[in-house]
């Protein structure tokens, strides 16, 4: 009987999800894969498992990914020193080619996991097919060497790669007008990509459970949130640290027509396939106004 009532309840689970395969079916959702999910071994497997799952069901998934652990790792292994201005790295040149080859390293690893498991992957930075232009980043009016602020996306390479059934996985990496490689923020290459792919969901994997009401109290993690709710949280000062770029980040992505955009921990196993799978989810939805609320409640 225990067993019957085991299996009872993965019948249970699928059926829950049917109504958002249904929904979501050959839509495209873009991944942002960042934080201990990408440093876990047993993580960084499961949400491949997710990823792929999510293709197989008939989604149109895409990988964006950072690496900013790993190339501060590299780089201090060659004795180049980290600087920071404002926060943010100084990616001078002999970084800049730390970064570019840890990230395609990267990218390499996840395209040989996502086809282990039977699905066409094909890795990609932002170079290729002038995907993602961009421009000299500052801080603060500071130079901060090779990063880059977004200032244009060529979404074909990427278009071509989904229509002839591959699974994109891409490195944030640009260029300028004369050529020259930028690293560029994942968050922002994510949402950049979102917009110009016309994705129906975009979903953040970090090291933080959703967003909060009030960061001190857990139990108030909000499972929906409209843009007017996170305009107000964002104007009461309820939203610090790293948690207000992101969120401005999605903000923006729902404003350039990406449908919904998801705030999940990455650390809790499979955390794609229960947010996007299960009525209650796990993170936070950010959504329009005038959306179709799907969560009971917050």
């Amino acid at each position: 009987m225990e067993k019957m009532e085991a299996e009872l309840q993965k019948a249970a689970v699928l059926v829950e999800a049917l109504p958002y395969i249904q929904k979501f079916n050959r839509k495209i959702i873009v991944v942002k894969y960042g934080g201990s999910a990408m440093i876990d071994e047993e993580l960084k497997k499961k949400v491949v498992q997710d990823v792929v799952l999510l293709k197989l069901v008939g989604f149109k998934p895409i990988i964006v990914h950072g690496g900013g652990k790993d190339i501060t790792k590299w780089a201090d292994k060659v004795g180049i020193e980290t600087r920071k201005v404002n926060g943010l790295r100084v990616t001078d040149e002999p970084t800049m080619e730390i970064a570019e080859m840890v990230l395609n390293k990267i990218n390499k690893d996840l395209v040989s996991l996502i086809q282990q498991l039977g699905v066409k992957a094909c890795g990609i930075s932002g170079k290729d097919g002038n995907m993602l232009g961009c421009r000299k980043k500052l801080s603060g009016g500071e130079d901060i060497g090779f990063v880059g602020d977004i200032v244009n996306v060529e979404p074909q390479i990427i278009k071509d790669l989904i229509e002839n059934d591959f699974l994109p996985v891409i490195c944030p990496i640009g260029t300028d007008e004369n050529g020259h490689s930028y690293n560029i923020n994942a968050d922002d290459a994510a949402c950049a990509i979102a917009r110009a792919c016309k994705a129906e969901k975009l979903a953040f994997l970090t090291d933080t459970e959703g967003v909060y009401l009030d960061y001190d109290d857990k139990n108030t993690l909000i499972s929906e949130l409209t843009l007017s709710e996170a305009d107000k949280l964002i104007g009461g000062g309820n939203i610090g640290g790293g948690m207000l770029p992101k969120l401005n980040n999605c903000i923006d992505a729902i404003r350039n027509g990406v449908s919904r955009v998801h705030i999940m921990d990455g650390r809790i196993p499979h955390c794609l396939l229960l947010e996007i799978f299960t009525n209650k989810g796990i993170g936070t939805a950010i959504i329009n106004d005038e959306a179709e609320r799907f969560y009971n409640g917050n």
